[in-house]
């Protein structure tokens, strides 16, 4: 069995980029099925199609991160094998392309699961990736929006209060992620984000952290995306893997996962998750989440 679902991150997409962000979504999908199409692993084809949503400057990771309250580029990924929970991550990473292939080097090549900040960055040098400035003119401008906005003394998010959050103008959807399944039955989760606009210096999200944002175990895998603090509170994707391994759909328990977090937290989130025998599942409470589905015979389904 083969199959492949992407994210491009839960939030209020305008209307303007839903086509773009569907095909971005496809097209990552597709990426990691022909790795899959071609004998490769779920891993390689995890990878693949998150440094292809990394490299797409419309989702909030790599290329589209956005920018800390002092200007910085901070990103988070993290990326999990099932069979052997073997795990690797990075949060706050600065300087590099694509944060997702960084995590996959901390899993293989160290006895870490997350490595955070200058150590993360130190870390990516020594496995030769090269310095790269991920900010886009696009970001730049949005930054300098809000910064003037805080600095007039318009209510504005700066990091400290999360009423703030829905003030945003064009605050972008954080946050993407695959989960991947082979035929082996290997089953691999990877997300990556660029966090929340104007965050403090050194906030992580829940990407990097395993079972909050990212989880893949021998029954399923999981990828989340909203804002980070809830989907930390709440462990969203272990508790959606857990409850697919105790026989609950996948449809189920996403859906169960995303209505916790509404009723005990209310923040937005979206949720997607592959089982071991190919079903699939997809909850939100954010208005919108772009998502990409591929199986055997199928071109990818594809829905916001």
């Amino acid at each position: 069995m083969k199959a492949i679902i992407v994210h491009g991150g839960a939030g209020a997409w305008p209307l303007s980029e839903h086509r773009a962000a569907l095909d971005g979504v496809a097209k990552a999908a597709r990426a990691a099925y022909q790795i899959l199409e071609q004998d490769g692993t779920a891993l390689d084809a995890c990878q693949a199609a998150v440094m292809a949503l990394e490299d797409n400057p419309l989702f909030n990771a790599g290329a589209g991160s956005v920018l800390t309250l002092d200007g910085a580029c901070e990103m988070d990924a993290a990326i999990m094998r099932g069979s052997t929970f073997g795990a690797g991550a990075v949060a706050a990473l600065r300087g590099v392309k694509n944060p997702i292939a960084v995590a996959r080097k901390v899993m293989e090549e160290t006895d870490h699961v997350l490595l955070a900040g200058e150590g993360a960055e130190r870390f990516a040098r020594t496995m030769g990736f090269p310095d790269h400035d991920p900010v886009t003119p696009e970001r730049r401008r949005q930054w300098e929006h809000l910064r003037a906005e805080i600095a007039s003394g318009k209510p504005r998010r700066s990091g400290l209060n999360e009423r703030m959050l829905t003030s945003q103008p064009k605050a972008p959807p954080g946050t993407v992620g695959c989960v991947a399944l082979d035929p082996s039955g290997e089953i691999v989760a990877g997300t990556s984000t660029g966090g929340v606009f104007m965050k403090l210096p050194g906030r992580v999200g829940d990407t990097p952290l395993l079972g909050a944002g990212t989880y893949a175990s021998p029954d399923a895998g999981a990828s989340a995306t909203g804002l980070g603090e809830g989907v930390m509170k709440t462990l969203l994707a272990f508790r959606t893997v857990e409850a697919v391994g105790a026989g609950v759909s996948p449809q189920e328990a996403a859906q169960r996962a995303i209505d916790l977090l509404t009723r005990t937290l209310g923040t937005e989130a979206g949720i997607i998750v592959l089982a071991k025998d190919g079903r699939w599942g997809i909850a939100k409470n954010a208005s919108t989440m772009p998502v990409a589905v591929m199986t055997e015979g199928i071109e990818p389904q594809v829905t916001i």
